[in-house]
Parts: C-alpha cells; sequence; structure tokens
C-alpha cells in the first residue's frame, strides 16, 4: 500500500531505521535554506496549522504499525518544517497512548523552540534533533533565510530554555558551509552557544548532495576533523558518511538498483526518480547521497534543474 503522509522505514544516518510522518505539504517551511535537499520553500511562514490532517495520518499509522514492524524511532520530518503542524502535540499523545513500544523523534529547524506551547508538545518525545547553523544574524540570513520575524538570538534561547524541561536527547546538528558559517568568529559563536545549550551530541554536517541554489561545496573532511577539535571536550562528531547507509539493515538496494537503471536509460532530477519509483523525497535522498558518495551517479544542470546521470 502507497501512503501519502508515512515514508520509509529509511536507512537514516543518525536514527538507524526509522518510519518517517510527513506533517506539511511541500514545501512549507519557516526558512529557505540554501542547502536543503528537499528544494525551494514555496510558502515561507510561520503560521502554525493543521497542514495534513491528524486523523489520516493516524489511519496509516495504525495500517503500517499493525504487523509490529522493527524500528528504531518514529520520526516527524518531511517536506518542511513538522513544527509548524499545530496538531503535532495530539500525534505524540497518540503514539504514546497505542504505540508506546516505539521512540519518537523530531526533525527541526529550531525556528519555534522559543514558543512555550512547542515545547509543552514536544517535551514527551525521546529525541529532539534541532538545528542550529548560525548565531550571527548576518550568517544566519545567508545560510538559513528565515521568516522575517525570526532571529538566531531567539532560536538560542530557545534551544536553551527547552534543554531545561526536556528530560529526553538533544542532538544538535550543525550544518557547515564554507565561507559563511565556518570562520574563526563564527565557529566562536556557534560553540558558546553549544556550551549553554549541553546538547547530549553535536553532529557537524556539511553538503551530501546539491542544494537550492548553485555552486555550493562541502566543507572537506579535514576542515571538519579541525571543527572537531575547536569543539572538544564538548560531544562533538562527524555525521557519519553517506556510503556507511548501506550498512544499514533498512538499506533497500534494489531501490538503489532501481535508480541506477533508470539513470542508465536517461538523466532523470529526484522528482523524476520520486514519481517514477513512489518514494518520498527524503527516503529517496538517502540513496542519492550514498550514490553521489560511491561515486556512480554525478549530477548535471539542465533546463528543469539538477539531473543525475551515470558517473562515466
Amino acid at each position: 500500500m502507497k501512503f501519502k503522509h508515512l515514508f520509509g522505514p529509511v536507512p537514516s544516518r543518525r536514527l538507524g531505521i526509522s518510519l518517517g510522518i510527513d506533517l506539511i505539504p511541500a514545501k512549507v517551511c519557516s526558512q529557505n535554506c540554501i542547502y536543503c535537499e528537499v528544494g525551494k520553500t514555496t510558502n515561507l511562514t510561520i503560521e502554525r496549522q493543521e497542514y495534513v490532517n491528524l486523523e489520516s495520518i493516524c489511519q496509516e499509522l495504525d495500517i503500517f504499525l499493525k504487523s509490529e514492524p522493527e524500528l528504531d524511532y518514529i520520526t516527524f520530518s518531511g517536506s518542511g518544517e513538522p513544527v509548524l503542524n499545530s496538531r503535532m502535540g495530539d500525534l505524540v499523545i497518540y503514539l504514546r497512548k497505542y504505540y508506546p513500544q516505539y521512540k519518537i523523534a523530531c526533525i527541526t529547524n529550531s525556528t519555534l523552540i522559543w514558543d512555550e506551547k512547542v515545547q509543552q508538545e514536544l517535551q514527551d518525545i525521546d529525541v529532539l534533533l534541532p538545528s542550529l547553523d548560525a548565531v550571527s544574524e548576518t550568517a544566519f540570513r545567508k545560510l538559513n533565510r528565515p521568516h522575517h520575524a525570526l532571529l538566531a538570538s531567539a532560536i538560542v534561547q530557545g534551544l536553551i530554555s527547552f534543554r531545561q524541561i526536556f528530560a529526553g536527547k538533544i542532538w544538535l546538528e550543525i550544518f557547515l558551509s564554507p565561507g559563511i558559517n565556518d570562520q574563526p568568529e563564527e565557529l566562536e559563536l556557534l560553540r558558546s552557544a553549544c556550551e549553554k545549550i549541553k546538547a547530549d551530541r553535536i553532529q557537524l554536517n556539511t553538503l551530501d548532495r546539491p542544494g537550492v541554489i548553485k555552486g555550493l561545496s562541502p566543507l572537506p573532511l579535514q576542515k571538519l576533523e579541525e571543527i572537531v577539535q575547536y569543539f572538544l571536550p564538548l560531544p562533538v562528531e562527524i555525521i557519519a558518511k553517506a556510503s556507511l547507509r548501506q550498512q544499514k539493515k533498512s538499506f533497500d538496494h534494489d531501490i538503489n538498483s532501481s535508480i541506477i537503471e533508470l539513470i542508465r536509460r536517461r538523466p532523470c532530477t529526484d522528482q523524476d526518480l520520486c514519481q517514477i519509483l513512489g518514494l518520498h523525497i527524503n527516503e529517496l535522498n538517502k540513496y542519492l547521497g550514498s550514490l553521489l558518495s560511491e561515486r556512480k551517479i554525478r549530477e548535471i544542470e539542465g533546463e528543469r534543474g539538477i539531473f543525475f546521470e551515470l558517473n562515466k
């Protein structure tokens, strides 16, 4: 059965076998990050609404979970910022009541974490995976391109206050982009903020596959390792390379092969591949990232955007 709101289980670098729940239609978000793998934000907003009907999500969960699949997490993520769904808290209550055996995670850009209602709704999950890419307003606006009402300082304070009431784990992700937030002054601000937030893990990330603007490049591994040394003794790590996803037992090598065969016939965009394979964009990105890291495929610029072709 093809689901509208569920995707995966996804071979996640951080969450193992993760069943994704897409709480937001594409592409509703509070930011328009230059590196986003899902694509450009078409509805830049901080207004919380029931963008996706809660009852329809619960119906799909009942169908999928009746067989009691082996999952490491059920994860709120998807095509936009999941916290924008005003029924998120009700979904946490539903999962806790009917499926207490599963852990709950939420991947968020942190932009609404200062909101007390949002903090209450997230208080009963197991793992929060928030982002904090920049502390200076200049870098924040250049890298994340947020809604005009958002401030980096409010995000930092929101993460600090949430840590004080949250008993679960916080795995803070920092996406590093050359020339924007890898400079000494930016790293100093980030490190200072991390000391106050007291996350259980600080996870450094960089470009895995094309973002929404041309010319972006990943931060070299050597530079990432230098930044790790700068952040120590804080609990900092580099997120595992995309190729290591194949070690996850949820990695479907048939999907990997299907992508290669499709691209062998003609170059495809990520949207082409999603439509043909019936995959959610977040799920597809895991496989594209792996194939790119192994240099089995490459990106080329076309009239409709970025295409993927075999690396000859």
